[in-house]
């Protein structure tokens, strides 16, 4: 087989393909081409001889893994397919499907994603009689998932006294009970959620070293990329299977490591070497992305962080503009600034609307800006909406599916139970997951005897339940993945009562659950794929990611997105928006050095994002929980060397400034006619507070609940957020619209 593609490489990056036995770390700067060292990396092992079937390949999105195992093909041919390469979860969780008796779990178990789990949370919570607004589901969830991904089970979380303390500091003493029913309800319905798919595959190597030894006679060379993103459990996992050959390989940035609210811990990568005194370290330091202006301004930004493993970022491109600091009043000024730096560079420049991003730190930032971009008719989209596979009726009959699959899966079936509605209540939903506690039966055991455990008006329905649960049981062992699918759906229900309602809502539903089945028919006839089956599909579903469901058929369009969402992408033209202290950074990672440091590494990503120009943006006032704050720029424009930047004044002194051509004054027109025509938000007017009014006290506040409020009128309380030191409610005052208020200002006065 060729080895061509070596003559395309720089030394460091030969060295890192060629150099393939015993342990190595690639530090790699950014758009310093590590997808390239790594893809001819496992070339070059194929092309030594090493069969495909003893190469494990981790990477931490499915399009990552996709686009690899594509590359590899191009230069060693299909035997590319025979690799162990993926995801962690979707990796581990094929080891589990092989494995997981050895853990009393059935093989075809349940994957939970994030709903399925704050759903079962908040059953649990109800259950034990709690106070759902301390115990939310969410909090609970992320406790758990923070213990897993430290590889502690429950039985350890009750013994520990600094966890169980901090717990009992923060008013919710009982999570680690909350752990205990929830880690054992999911064992009992043969299901696992995503943390588990490592924390299983740990605890399987852990308890059955036989089990161990056989996949670390199997796999020969472990790579992992963007290494800076593991947690405890995933390196754990790789540094055992790697104990016997010490094969191992490692890919990542340091500088990128931004994700420790999901676990992720750089000490993983700053420490390395202490755990492989015999380490070869490779840096790939010159940038192939950036102009020399936006290079150097990255580095001279996180050359401040104290943690981090020295390297020295470079470019041989051109030295390119400077980078442009917008100055807002406001956000929404922001918002137009933006809009209309992007309009002239796209005419000035003929360029894409693809070729633009605007990043910021929350999501929340968004409404400003697009809310110009509409008005100026630039077309966009913002990734990290809401997802395809999260909308309401595709979990629905996925929920279907998945109990057809698997009947001990307690999620599923609460979802589907009374779906369409046949008279089951939630009180009879309740009475049934009793029965199997106090009898130590599961669900579908005791809804096969409905007649002596639930009897009365809901025997029959769920006996008709349980009837078409078996029939679509049969279907799915004669069937591939879409007739067995097609047939849920008719046969369910769901089909019918979507299609009856022709409200544009329910048409819109309607063409959501045929699509889902045009996707299962794509997976059904994709010739590649030898199963087919509805499980198979399934699978893949539960591991899909946000970044993979991006299927935009108009790919043109300016991109927003938050600047975690934008890691590993690139664009040419990139604005950085909302540079504002207690927003980038925020305010809620201001406790450590640690904390800062990451959201200095988050800065460094958002600049690297650039290939030609950047450009940074803040305002002096922005609206944020309902109030109108002052506004001070971010510490991290003075990281930026000054010498990187100027002031921009676009569109300021519009006036002052005359057009210079016929182009000129077009644009300043429409700037001029667009920010004109901006119509200002003004206060409700026209409601008085009774003479009496007098505040309440909002402690017991919750949603649901009717209130008033002196300025805006009567409300209904559509949520509560506990979270952060302040507490909020999100509140719709009719013609007033949505206003979210800090309660320790707002004056409410709770109605009923």
């Amino acid at each position: 087989m060729t080895t061509d593609y070596l003559d395309s490489l720089n030394e460091p990056q030969r060295e890192g393909v060629v150099n393939t036995e015993g342990p190595c770390m690639l530090i790699a700067g950014a758009g310093s081409g590590k997808t390239r060292v790594l893809t001819y990396r496992i070339a070059q092992l194929m092309n030594k001889g090493v069969d495909a079937f003893n190469i494990m390949s981790l990477t931490f999105t499915n399009k990552a893994s996709r686009e690899m195992r594509e590359r590899i093909e191009k230069v060693v041919g299909h035997d590319a397919r025979n690799l162990w390469m993926g995801t962690f979860h979707s990796v581990f969780a094929r080891i589990l499907r092989a494995e997981a008796h050895h853990l009393g779990y059935p093989n075809n178990f349940t994957i939970y994603d994030t709903d399925d789990s704050k759903t079962l949370i908040k059953n649990i919570v109800k259950e034990m009689g709690l106070d759902d607004t301390a115990y939310k589901a969410s909090t609970v969830y992320n406790r758990i998932s923070a213990a897993k991904n430290s590889l502690i089970g429950w039985e350890d979380y009750l013994q520990n006294a600094e966890l169980m303390g901090d717990d009992a500091a923060n008013l919710r003493p009982e999570i680690g009970k909350i752990y205990k029913a929830y880690a054992l309800r999911t064992f009992r319905a043969g299901s696992m959620d995503f943390d588990d798919l490592l924390f299983n595959t740990d605890k399987l190597f852990k308890e059955h070293l036989e089990v161990l030894n056989k996949y670390q006679q199997r796999i020969h060379y472990i790579l992992v990329d963007e290494f800076q993103d593991t947690n405890l459990c995933q390196y754990y996992i790789i540094r055992k299977l790697a104990a016997v050959r010490q094969n191992i390989c490692v890919v990542g940035d340091d500088a990128q490591s931004i994700y420790a609210f999901r676990g992720a811990d750089i000490t993983n990568i700053l420490n390395f070497e202490r755990d492989y005194p015999d380490l070869k370290v490779i840096k790939l330091e010159q940038n192939y992305r950036s102009t020399q202006n936006i290079v150097e301004a990255a580095n001279s930004v996180i050359k401040k962080n104290r943690a981090q493993l020295p390297k020295n970022v470079w470019t041989a491109n051109e030295q390119g503009p400077l980078i442009e600091l917008i100055k807002a009043v406001s956000d929404n000024e922001e918002g137009r600034l933006v809009a209309g730096s992007i309009f002239q560079e796209r005419m000035q420049h003929q360029l894409k609307f693809s070729d633009f991003a605007i990043l910021y730190r929350t999501n929340s930032q968004s409404r400003a800006i697009e809310e110009a971009l509409r008005r100026m008719n630039i077309k966009y989209k913002v990734v990290g909406g809401l997802s395809f596979y999260q909308r309401k009726e595709i979990k629905d009959l996925l929920a279907y599916m998945r109990y057809v699959m698997n009947q001990q899966d307690e999620a599923s079936f609460r979802r589907i139970i009374n779906l369409p509605k046949r008279g089951i209540g939630d009180s009879t939903v309740d009475k049934i997951v009793v029965a199997a506690n106090d009898h130590s039966m599961t669900i579908w055991d005791v809804l096969q005897n409905a007649g002596h455990f639930v009897g009365g008006r809901s025997a029959a329905p769920i006996e008709d339940f349980v009837a078409m649960i078996k029939r679509f049981t049969l279907e799915i062992e004669r069937k591939d993945a879409y007739d067995a699918a097609f047939e849920i759906a008719k046969g369910s229900g769901l089909l019918r009562e979507l299609y009856e309602d022709k409200t544009v809502e329910g048409l819109s539903r309607y063409e959501n659950v045929q699509e889902l089945l045009n996707a299962i028919k794509e997976f059904v006839d994709d010739p590649e794929r030898q199963e087919k089956s509805l499980g198979s599909f399934l699978q893949e579903v539960s591991l899909v990611t946000g970044q993979d469901e991006d299927k935009d058929k108009d790919p043109d369009k300016v991109t927003l997105m938050t600047i975690h969402m934008a890691k590993g992408l690139e664009f040419r033209y990139v604005y950085i928006v909302g540079l504002e202290e207690d927003l980038f950074p925020s305010q809620m990672m201001l406790s450590s050095r640690a904390e800062l440091e990451e959201e200095r590494r988050l800065f460094y990503v958002a600049i690297t994002r650039a290939e030609k120009r950047l450009f940074l943006s803040y305002a002096l006032t922005r609206y944020r929980f309902g109030r109108l704050k002052n506004c001070e720029p971010s510490r991290f424009l003075d990281d930026v060397d000054q010498s990187y930047i100027k002031v921009s004044s676009k569109f300021g002194g519009l006036e002052s400034a005359p057009p210079t051509s016929q182009y000129a004054k077009t644009l300043v027109n429409g700037i001029k006619k667009t920010i004109a025509s901006t119509p200002v938000s003004k206060p409700p007017s026209g409601y008085k507070p009774p003479a009496d009014f007098a505040p309440s006290d909002t402690a017991a506040l919750k949603e649901g609940m009717k209130v008033e409020h002196p300025k805006f009128g009567f409300g209904t309380v559509l949520q509560m957020d506990m979270s952060g030191a302040d507490r909020k409610a999100r509140i719709n005052f009719g013609s007033a619209g949505e206003k979210t208020l800090l309660l320790s200002f707002a004056k409410l006065r709770i109605v009923e």
